[in-house]
């Protein structure tokens, strides 16, 4: 059953294995991030990817067990490999860069805010 839906959502997206464990996996993260309202830098989506990766790898193995089917752990290791590489870069960015960071927003000065001294962004010239 699951290898199933799996050849035929491969087949109906036209994608190859590895290229659909990579769309899947961001597929999850995001979805997750957005349900949940976490944020990339949480591990808690991470963790989520890591554990679907994994579940499909052992259903896997099963389903080749039980066909009569040679397991081949390296395959399993590269398919965990390609789900689990975009939401980690994604992880990694977000904890360790400002790339995900909203930049900081200025209010306009009003003519009230000028007679209290209030400050305005640098503009360029000052920069």
């Amino acid at each position: 059953m699951f290898q199933s839906v799996k050849l035929f959502i491969a087949e109906s997206v036209e994608l190859a294995n590895d290229a659909l464990h990579i769309y899947v996996a961001l597929f999850v993260f995001l979805g997750v991030c957005l349900i949940f309202r976490w944020k990339v830098s949480n591990l808690k989506p991470w963790l989520i990817v890591l554990v679907i990766a994994v579940l499909g790898e052992v259903l896997d193995i099963r389903d080749s067990l039980k066909n009569g089917f040679e397991i081949k752990p390296d395959y399993h290791w590269t398919d965990i490999w390609n789900t689990m590489l975009v939401p980690t870069v994604l992880l990694i960015a977000a904890r360790y860069t400002s790339i995900f960071e909203r930049p900081i927003e200025f209010k306009a000065a009003s003519a009230d805010d000028s007679e209290k001294g209030a400050q305005r962004p640098p503009s360029q010239s000052q920069l």
